[in-house]
């Protein structure tokens, strides 16, 4: 399996990244997009994450917490 995927070309030259760069930033777009939705949102609601704790957790850990609940409850 290829580890590089090309993402454009430019003046006959091919962007190359690795499949890590592309993983995170594929990652970082799905995480921005869960933290805007209203489950995501509704989630801090109930648990009373205010701004105060928003700090303290990084938003990579909110949503890898709220996804690993969301994943459990749906396995009942």
């Amino acid at each position: 399996m290829n580890k590089f995927n090309v993402t454009s070309w430019n003046n006959n030259s091919a962007k190359v990244i690795t499949k890590n760069e592309s993983e995170s930033r594929m990652w970082d777009g799905l995480k921005q997009a869960i933290a805007v939705s209203s489950g995501f949102q509704r989630w801090q609601l109930e648990r009373k994450i205010n701004e105060g704790q928003q700090q303290n957790l990084s938003l990579d850990r909110q949503v890898s917490i709220y996804l690993r609940e969301t994943l459990e409850t749906l396995a009942y």
